[in-house]
């Protein structure tokens, strides 16, 4: 007998064209409330962060994107975000397509979160139902598992401090210690990093480099696009 899927949505997800989705399929458990984190809690394993690409450019442009990250890395559920839509949704962007790859490392890379991409909101359902079952799989051992993932809140944040720049462990935790969160690091400013113990000019700047990219080279032309049809 198939298990169903549960699927905790935030409420204000409700517009998304998502929820209707998953309400229409048979596979989905659904309840709805206010998630501190993330836009889906998925079979009670993961926490996805869904992002339209024009609202990526846009989270990109207001710094919102990677406040999101570090919240998703820190949160106590495997993290992920799936990003929606094709290339022509990105047409009406000014954003560098430079600015766009950058974050898209950032986010892999210094934050570990793991990016899925779907064409629409249906594929966004599959992708879920394919991690739930998956992620099912997982755990019973019929899937290989690779690698070690930190464990512990205390070990992921130092995991995720070390993914920035000139970071080994012990400047990790002096961030960590100086500013109590990875979110508060990857908000701090040059001279603010520079302060920490360890800490120098040139580190200082390596991080702020690899987080922060001037406003200015994110131009958002309008050009007609209607930014609530494709808020996430």
């Amino acid at each position: 007998m198939k298990q169903d899927v549960s699927i905790l949505i935030d409420d204000r997800e409700m517009r998304s064209g998502i929820v209707d989705l998953l309400h229409a399929a048979d596979e989905f458990s659904i309840s709805i409330r206010r998630l501190e984190v993330g836009d889906y809690e998925v079979d009670g394993r993961f926490l996805v962060e869904r992002k339209t690409l024009y609202d990526l450019t846009m989270s990109i442009m207001d710094g919102r994107l990677f406040r999101q990250a570090s919240k998703l890395a820190e949160a106590p559920l495997q993290g992920l975000m799936i990003l929606e839509g094709t290339s022509r949704n990105l047409t009406a962007s000014a954003m560098r397509r430079e600015a766009i790859q950058g974050a898209l490392i950032t986010l892999a890379v210094y934050f570990g979160i793991p990016l899925l991409r779907s064409r629409d909101a249906q594929e966004t359902v599959r992708l879920m139902s394919y991690l739930a079952r998956q992620g099912r799989a997982f755990v019973t051992g019929a899937l290989p598992r690779r690698g070690k993932r930190p464990r512990g809140k205390l070990s992921a944040q130092l995991h995720i401090l070390q993914g920035l720049p000139g970071v080994g462990p012990e400047r990790a935790r002096h961030l960590l210690e100086a500013f109590g969160s990875v979110e508060a690091v990857i908000r701090a400013t040059e001279e603010a990093l520079i302060a920490v113990d360890g800490v120098g000019p040139a580190t200082a700047e390596a991080i702020f480099w690899a987080i922060h990219e001037p406003a200015s080279t994110y131009g958002i032309a309008g050009h007609g696009v209607d930014p609530q049809a494709s808020l996430a």
